[in-house]
């Protein structure tokens, strides 16, 4: 529900949402669920795959105005001008090699966007939106979903906070098995993520490397500035990254580390940061989201669990759903992200300011911070060297 005095309160109805992608597959619904869920979006319109007829079937599917079931999106964006009731915010959810196009389009008819990541599947692109979004004022959300857990929102705020004293070490670890054969053998589930020109240059850091980068920086306050990759197709006769291997450098001359893989027979998703300072550590595993670890320098280990009341920092128990002893996770982490945007984008539409709080959630300079940290990965394996990641714009 709306939070009392906030700008969506003030807005006082859901915002007009536009659908890109989505017919298929599984973040589509993880996408619709995420933005209806608090009654803060509704689904209005949509481009929902490249085929239009196959996208009209499945908008009216999802009970979508036939009308409103469009071919492409500049057909959605002139189709939506004229109505009383248009479209105010874009999600676009396509493969990947589509999210530039589609993003720049909505940026450029005044809406509001909702992206799924990579941002891009090219820096340049990647650079080109952040400056085309920060030029317009518009709200524009990267959905690295895993920023919104509560646990993952107290380690960042414990970090802010000074428990964990300087920062020292930062590593991440995202280990999945779903590729550990050779699964695009099989022209049925070969997919579009093992196509370069729809995937990106690098499968495993495009796909999952985003996301544990992004959940470094996010807790850890700091920047990623370079990086020693060891970038593998472990699998036989894959041509597609599934494993990388990366040392990295943060601000301040941090150390860090980070393996990522989707070819661990065996594994299913393993997605976790350990960050330690001069005063102790933190440990988050994605499989057990209600806990976070906190080891004290000459003191005892704590297990912080997800629970309301006072016990967690404001800014993660905003965020919790359910009384304690009951499991949330990635769902309710995605629709937190939703309902923080739709937040952030009543405030501009009302002139009001947004609650503080629901400001936390990756905007498109997170998802063009990820893009530079593939194009330096990148760099590093053709060369052997390290090479620079940092964001420039």
């Amino acid at each position: 529900m709306a939070k009392q005095g906030s700008a969506f309160a003030a807005f006082g109805r859901p915002i007009r949402l536009g659908l890109v992608g989505g017919s298929h597959g599984f973040i589509g619904p993880v996408h619709r669920v995420a933005a209806t869920l608090d009654r803060r979006f509704v689904l209005t319109a949509g481009v929902l795959s490249s085929d239009a007829g196959r996208g009209r079937a499945a908008g009216i599917a999802i009970g979508l105005d036939p009308e409103r079931c469009y071919g492409d999106v500049a057909a959605m964006i002139a189709g939506e001008a004229g109505r009383a009731d248009a479209i105010e915010a874009v999600a676009i959810m396509t493969p990947n090699g589509h999210h530039a196009a589609a993003a720049s389009a909505a940026l450029a008819a005044g809406l509001d966007v909702i992206c799924d990541k990579p941002l891009t599947t090219a820096l340049a692109d990647a650079l080109a939106l952040v400056q085309a979004a920060e030029a317009s004022g518009l709200v524009f959300c990267t959905t690295y979903n895993y920023s919104a857990y509560p646990m993952v929102r107290q380690a960042r705020a414990m970090v802010r906070n000074g428990e964990l004293g300087a920062i020292r070490q930062v590593h991440t670890t995202y280990v999945q098995g779903h590729n550990a054969t050779l699964v695009e053998a099989d022209p049925a589930k070969r997919g579009w993520r093992f196509d370069p020109a729809l995937s990106g240059e690098s499968l495993i850091l495009g796909d999952i490397g985003t996301h544990a980068h992004h959940l470094a920086a996010f807790v850890s306050g700091l920047e990623l500035e370079a990086v020693l990759a060891d970038l593998h197709a472990l699998v036989p006769g894959r041509q597609a990254h599934d494993y990388g291997a990366v040392l990295q450098r943060w601000s301040g001359g941090v150390p860090g580390t980070m393996w990522v893989t989707n070819a661990a027979a065996g594994a299913e998703h393993g997605l976790s940061f350990r960050i330690f300072g001069e005063l102790g550590g933190l440990e988050w595993h994605q499989e057990r989201p209600n806990e976070l670890r906190h080891r004290r320098l000459n003191g005892f280990e704590q297990i912080l669990t997800r629970r309301l009341h006072g016990a967690l920092l404001p800014e993660a128990e905003r965020l919790v759903r359910v009384e304690i002893g009951h499991p949330e996770g990635y769902q309710e982490a995605f629709a937190n992200l939703y309902r923080d945007v739709a937040e952030a984008v009543a405030a501009r539409r009302t002139g009001l300011p947004a609650d503080p709080l629901a400001l936390e959630f990756p905007t498109v300079r997170d998802g063009a911070a990820g893009m530079a940290f593939i194009a330096g990965a990148l760099e590093s394996q053709r060369t052997g060297t390290w090479a620079d990641c940092r964001l420039r714009v």
